[in-house]
């Protein structure tokens, strides 16, 4: 008689600076899924939170590990989660993302289980406070249909999950400053492998960021777009072409949804916060020093930053 095969264990790889906000509910998310075939831990790579993030993760039994910030790249960190876990499946899940359903971990971990794909990614919905022109991001770039594998090499590390022998072959590019899913996807289907949509595997991603976030965040992707697609420009022109189409699809869906008159400046700002940030990141040829990678991946904490400078050079400023 062959004895019992033992559970292949999933790793949730979470990476956290001060995300206490929604951390509560996101393991609580975790925790309840239904995950009978497999032995589940929650990893937490932590960047130098302040808050109660680290409190909450030992109150769940999450294993922590750390990095700094001066070594912090999004790839690296993930890097270090990865070596740090134990499981066969290494899923990946922002600390502002909240699973929607509780067989979110066995959809998005199904692909892999099953060999159809080597990395999978799940749907992203809007919650309360997402603005309007992100959810018609998430419209476009998460549908309501799976596609298992699907073409190309699109992909999404909010709400992913990647097998570790795929990892471990290739692992994730600790230079880039964002888009290291999308260069792992692309490596793997060079290679014949495949990336899998899942649909049914969705998660609420709460993007509560300033304008000044968003151009961000735009801004750091478009710089790592270039290492993925070094052919693609994007120029003054696209930047007034996608802005100005970008404004008259959303105002369309707005309108057609009867909530243009709450909507339109969020609207303006947001698409104008996207393509400025697109396009500043496309032309930007300067070494990334210490300050602008503070600036892409801590843009609340440098924003603190500044706001203190002010305050503390105020009063002197006044003298004057």
């Amino acid at each position: 008689m062959a004895p019992p095969r033992m559970k292949q264990t999933v790793s949730i790889i979470i990476r956290t600076l001060n995300e206490s906000k929604h951390l509560t509910e996101l393991l609580k998310a975790i925790f309840a899924q239904q995950i009978s075939n497999y032995c589940l831990e929650v990893v937490i790579v932590d960047s130098g939170s302040t808050d109660s993030t680290l409190d909450i993760a030992r109150n769940f039994d999450c294993r922590i590990t750390t990095i700094s910030k001066d070594e912090f790249t999004f790839g690296r960190s993930l890097n270090v989660g990865c070596r740090f876990s134990r499981g066969d499946f290494l899923v990946f899940v922002s600390g502002h993302c909240i699973p929607a359903s509780d067989e979110w971990l066995m959809k998005l971990v199904k692909p892999l289980a099953e060999s159809e794909s080597s990395y999978s990614y799940g749907r992203q919905l809007g919650r309360d406070t997402t603005k309007f022109s992100e959810r018609m991001l998430f419209k476009k770039y998460f549908p309501a249909e799976s596609r298992i594998p699907h073409e190309g090499y699109f992909c999404n590390n909010a709400n992913a999950a990647v097998s570790r022998a795929a990892w471990e072959k290739y692992g994730f590019d600790e230079s880039l400053t964002g888009l290291e899913d999308m260069f792992l996807a692309k490596q793997l289907v060079s290679d014949g492998h495949k990336v899998a949509y899942v649909a049914d595997a969705p998660v609420y991603h709460i993007h509560d960021e300033t304008w000044r976030g968003v151009r961000i965040r735009y801004e750091r992707e478009a710089l790592a777009l270039r290492a993925i697609l070094p052919e693609l420009h994007f120029g003054f022109g696209d930047f007034l072409r996608c802005y100005c189409s970008g404004v008259a699809a959303d105002v369309a869906a707005a309108t057609r949804d009867h909530v243009l008159s709450k909507n339109l400046y969020e609207i303006l700002c947001f698409r104008l916060m996207q393509y400025w940030g697109a396009y500043r990141g496309n032309h930007e040829h300067r070494r990334l020093s210490k300050e602008m990678k503070m600036r892409y991946f801590y843009p609340n904490v440098t924003a603190l930053e500044d706001k203190n400078a002010v305050s503390s050079t105020a009063p002197h400023e006044s003298k004057q």
